[in-house]
Order: C-alpha cells, then structure tokens, then sequence
C-alpha cells in the first residue's frame, strides 16, 4: 500500500509516495492551469509508474490547493448574491473605512465589492437583537421574490446569508436557506452562522460572500478530483488540506470551501517541521521559494504560529490560518528595469507556460532561474531530475538584455538579481519575526521549495542565522507535509463575559457545543474518537480593546480556575505588546475548540547511499565532477555532489554544489554541509 500527497504550483505539480517500508518516491510535472486535474491525473500516473503500485493499492491520497486564493485572485468564483437584514445592504461596501493607500487617488475599493455589487444585495425585513431575541419575524416572502428576481435578472449561483446577530439565533437564517432549496435546489448557499458565527458584521459579511462565491467551483473541482481518482482505479476517498494546517475529506471541505484559502502554502510549514524535528529543532522559520512566490512562517516550540484570520488579495478573510506571509517572489519572478533605471524582480512571474527564457517555451524575459543558470548555480541538463533540459544560451540572452539596461556583463545582470530578490525575501523574513518582536538568530532555517536551497545561504548570511536545514525532498515538501498532518477541525463562537463575574456555566455550556461539533466532524471522517485530542480557547481582550489575544483555556472553566486565565492573558499581552495592565478588567469575547486526530506519521527509509568514507565523510561514488560556479564576484571551480550518494555523516566543504532530483543545494565558500542521520542537510558557516 502506498501513500499519496499532491501539491499544486504555479509552475510544478508535485506528487510524493511513501511506501509501507517508507521508501519515499516524487516527482514533478508541470502545472496545466486551464485544467488542474489534467496535472494531477499526469501526476499520479507517473508516481503510479515509478513505485510499481496499482491504482487500488493508493490507501490515502492527500491534496493542496490554491484554487480557492486562485479564483479570488483572478475573479472566476460564481455569481453570488447576499441577504442581509433589511438596513444593512451596505456593509460589504462600506467596510472599516480605512485606505491601504492614502495618497491614491485612483485606487480600487478596498473593499470585496465584486463578490455581490449593489444590484445583488438585498436587504430581508427581519431583526434579532444583541441578546439573541426575535424583534421582527423573518419575511418569507421576501426572501422568494428577491430570490427570484436574483436568479432570473442575475443569474446568480449562489447566495451568501448574513442577518445581523445570527451568530446568536441563527433560526433565521437557518430558515432562510430551506425555502431557497425548495425552490431552488441546484442554488450554492452559504449561513453566516455556520461559516462564522462571531462577532464583528463586516468581517462575518465578508467570509461569508466569500465562502458562497468559491462554493459552486470547490465542489465542482473536488467531484472532478473524486471522479477523476475513482477512473483511474484510485477507491480511496480524497483528502483536503485546509488553511490551518490540518486535513479533512473532500466533502467536508466543499461544505466550507473558505478553509482552503492558504491550502498549499500551510502544507510545506508542516513538512517543514516535521523535517526540522527529525534533527531537534523545534524552533524554525520556513522559507518555501517556488516558482512564482515565496511563502515566510515561523514556528516556535513546535506550533506553526496561527493567525485568527488573513486576507485574500487584500481582502479581510476571517478563517484560522497558519501564518503565512507570501510576497511574489520565485524562481520564475521577472526582472525589469523601474522608471529610475533602477533593477526589480517580480512579482510577475513567467509561470509554467511559457516559463523562464531557458524553458525554451516562448519565453524571453530574465527570471531568476535564468540568472541561477547564468551564474552556473543549476545543472542545464539535471533541472527536475533531468525532465527538463535548460537552454543555458536562451538564459544568457535573456539576462543580457537586462544587462544592457544596467549597461554592465551579463554574468553582473545575474549576480545583481540574485542580490535583489534576496533582500526582498530577507525583509519578508524580517516582517515575520523582528516585527513581530522574535530575534531570527535563535531559530534555524528550513528551506523548502525548487529554489529554495539556491538561495537559503544568502538569506541566512543577510539574517546571522547559523543553521539552515535542507531536507531529504525540499522540492516537494509541500506535498510531504501533506502525508504528515492531523486530520484537525476547529470551531468558534462569540461569548462575551467580563471575567469579574463571569457566567462559568455559559463557558461550559457552550465550550460543550463546540465540542459537540467537533466530534461530529471527527464521526464523520471515521477516526477513534477516544484518539481525537480537544484544545480549548478564548479571544480576550482589556475592556475597551479593539483586538484581542488566544489564550488556552483549561478543560473544565470554573470559578476557580479564572484568575489563572487572566494571568495567563497578561502575560500573553506582555509578551506580544511588550506591557500589561494587571489592574484593569479582561474580558473574554469568542470561545474556540480544535479538534485533532494525529495520523501515524511515515517512517522514511535513508536517502544515504552506501559506500565507504573518505576523510570527509564523502562516498567516492558522490561525486560527479566539477563546473565553474560564480561566487562573490569571482568564478570558482566548484565541486558537484550527487546528495543521495551521501552517506550519513557525509561533509561537504565549500565552495560545492549539491544536485537532486527536486533541488540544488548552494554552499558557497566558508560554508559546510552535514548529512545528518535524519537525511537532512545541516549547512552552517565554517
């Protein structure tokens, strides 16, 4: 029986097995992003051909997705209408009244007004209160004719419904919904109180339009996805990874089609620790470099850092994520020259098709990936285990037009876009911990993605970060990570209590809920539920606060047990704004729970191939002969290794170039680089 993770890029579609003897098998194939299934059915029959598994021996296929970030990004979700109380057609408009570019005059809304425009926001006559109580009934009339009218002018797909205060009643909404399936079965609807049942009207406006504008296209990729598996003779049920980093069933995920949002990018954190733990490092920041973006997350003491909400192009989209900071910077980034003549690269990115100028697909301006050529970093004729050949002539020529403009040699041009898109990610990585208030010397670094290791010694040098681990498939990560994650479920609701005299009881009760639909979930993916582990928390705040803080709760909150939350708040508070206020009132205002059930993790065969030492550690058999390697203005006869000849043990001094299937590792000079018994790559100065 073999294990199966596929990951979706913008260049690559990479798929990784593992075997029941943990025998690890990937590879890449291009992305065919008019019809994604058509790269994953091409990639599963590769992956099926290099282990020599049948289709019916697949016992667990596990996906990451960017279709639902894709689809806001390029506009493509469904035609979607939103139902909002009678008064408040406008929230999605109005928003927080706040600009992302003050001095703009031109600037676009910054709020998601293409989800539902004017003319399909339509305000219901019905209205509950603060405290849960119906004011006004629900018109149901109103809710035919405006639905009606919507589909017969608009021809909407599907409809978001948002009344105010349902996170407290939902009846209404709940009632709203059966009388569009009456009518209207084949109609997407999305209930505020289900997608997000907290507090805050615009943000709830907001993740609900979305999680209605994805719906039709989630549901219609994941049955393509299930039916696409079961022709190709695949009978297991497929698995979705979702933006905080757990994985669920396909049905479960067109249900809430929102949580896919940072699919992919959560997938290559979690094989990322999963990687670092293997060579005792709990404290790590990935880096993911692919083709066309470059993904940031920190984890410390071994939990990826979990954002309550994020964004999707700008847009507030309240869902748990892990916390992913990605800028347009990749392999396949463009480089130009800006009005001043000084050099860029990115965010635009030559993709899959046509690709860098050494494709040879079409493609004419310089990426990085040219310079990499350029500079000698990759091997022309191993670039993704030799599937695809580079034209090194095609690389130069396209540099060389950037060169022109800087009116310097090509081989400068290239050494110059290195710098450039390395201090771009360098200062990405500074968002993610020094602003953040995390000192990066004290983590290690773990590089993921294609590029990733060409360029993780540079951005360790530019941050004083003395380890960078390199594991066995840094390529593929991504989709390893997704044969490493828990299948996980999390829940929330609005529950403000000033914790001076708080309602223990209410906590209990509805922490009781919670735990009730998280179990539900974990029934219905078929897992022990005696195995499922629950965490309890709440958001809290000082009284007055605009935002608020997760603090753990503990399973049982009694009177008792509050002045331990409180303390834990401020602490919390203190260690994020650098003070607290121990004489001021707290108050808690959401209670969450996750649920999470831990998969078996794979047991990985050793990469390391046998062979004797020498007297560094290198099997005779590793080395594959030397190139001309362009480091620090000057070109170096550079040593090239294979790394899975690379015995345990095995250090390479630099200047070396390490090749595999998936990736290059860079060491340059003053660097070397351990094969730890783990199979990763440990590269530190000296």
């Amino acid at each position: 029986m073999i294990e199966i993770g596929v990951d979706i890029g913008g260049t690559f579609t990479d798929i990784v097995a593992i075997a029941d003897r943990g025998r690890l098998t990937f590879t890449k194939v291009p992305s065919t992003p008019k019809d994604l299934l058509v790269g994953i059915r091409h990639a599963l029959s590769r992956i099926l051909e290099l282990t020599g598994a049948r289709p019916d021996e697949v016992a667990r296929f596990i996906h990451g997705t960017t279709l639902a970030t894709n689809a806001v990004v390029e506009r493509k979700g469904a035609v979607t209408a939103l139902l909002t109380t009678e008064g408040f057609e406008d929230v999605l408009e109005l928003g927080r009244q706040r600009r992302s570019e003050m001095y703009d005059l031109d600037m676009d809304a910054d709020t998601p007004v293409f989800l539902a425009p004017r003319r399909r926001r339509v305000g219901i006559p019905e209205r509950v209160d603060a405290r849960g109580d119906v004011l006004v009934a629900l018109d149901e009339a109103a809710v035919l004719r405006a639905v009606e009218r919507l589909r017969e002018h608009e021809g909407i797909e599907a409809v978001a419904v948002s009344y105010l205060f349902a996170f407290l009643n939902p009846d209404h909404e709940r009632r709203t919904r059966e009388l569009i399936a009456r009518r209207h079965p084949d109609l997407a609807v999305s209930l505020s109180s289900e997608v997000d049942p907290t507090f805050r009207e615009y943000e709830r406006v907001c993740v609900t339009a979305f999680d209605a504008y994805l719906r039709p296209l989630c549901a219609r990729y994941l049955g393509g996805l299930d039916g696409m598996l079961k022709a190709q003779g695949v009978t297991a049920e497929p698995q979705i990874m979702h933006s905080r980093g757990g994985i669920t069933s396909a049905g479960t995920a067109a249900a809430r089609p929102v949580t896919l949002v940072l699919s992919g990018p959560a997938a290559g954190v979690v094989g990322a620790l999963f990687a670092a733990r293997a060579s005792g490092h709990q404290d790590i920041i990935s880096i993911d470099i692919g083709g066309t973006s470059s993904d940031v997350a920190l984890v410390q003491d071994g939990t990826p850092l979990i954002s309550p909400a994020g964004s999707i192009a700008g847009y507030p989209v309240r869902v748990p994520m892990v916390d992913v900071n990605t800028i347009g910077a990749g392999g396949g980034s463009i480089a130009w020259i800006d009005a001043a003549g000084g050099l860029r690269v990115g965010p635009e990115s030559a993709g899959a098709d046509p690709g860098p100028a050494c494709y040879g697909q079409g493609g004419s301006r310089a990426t990085v990936t040219d310079a990499s050529v350029v500079l000698g970093y990759l091997n022309p004729d191993y670039f993704a285990g030799g599937t695809l050949r580079l034209d090194p002539a095609l690389a130069r020529e396209a540099v060389a037009g950037v060169a022109r403009a800087l009116g310097m040699d090509p081989v400068a041009a290239a050494a110059g876009i290195h710098r450039v898109v390395n201090a771009r990610m360098a200062d990405q990585i500074r968002l993610v911990t020094i602003q953040r208030g995390y000192d990066p010397r004290g983590f290690a670094l773990v590089l993921l993605g294609g590029a990733g290791p060409v360029h993780g010694v540079a951005l360790a040098e530019e941050l004083s970060i003395e380890t960078i681990i390199v594991p066995q498939a840094p390529g593929v990560l991504s989709a390893f990570g997704l044969l490493v994650a828990a299948i996980e479920h999390s829940h929330a609701r609005t529950a403000v209590q000033d914790l001076r005299s708080p309602d223990c009881a209410a906590i209990g009760r509805i922490l009781a809920e919670l735990d009730a639909q998280g179990r539900e979930k974990m029934r219905a993916e078929r897992v022990p539920l005696d195995e499922v582990a629950v965490a309890f928390s709440a958001d809290m705040r000082y009284l007055g606060q605009a935002y608020e803080l997760e603090v753990p709760l503990p399973p049982e909150v009694t009177p008792a047990a509050i002045p331990g939350i409180v303390a834990a708040f401020h602490a919390a508070h203190e260690r994020v704004y650098s003070h607290h206020r121990p004489g001021d009132p707290v108050e808690i205002v959401n209670l969450r729970a996750v649920h999470r059930y831990p998969l078996p993790h794979p047991r990985l065969a050793p990469d390391g191939g046998p062979g004797r030492a020498g007297s560094l550690g290198l099997s005779p058999a590793a080395r594959k002969g030397t190139r001309p390697v362009y480091f620090d203005g000057a070109w170096v006869e550079t040593v090239i290794y294979e790394r899975g000849r690379l015995p345990a043990g095995a250090r390479v001094a630099g200047p070396a170039i390490i090749e595999q299937a998936d990736t290059t590792t860079v060491v340059p000079p003053g660097h070397a680089a351990v094969r730890d018994p783990a199979g990763n790559l440990l590269v530190r100065k000296g």
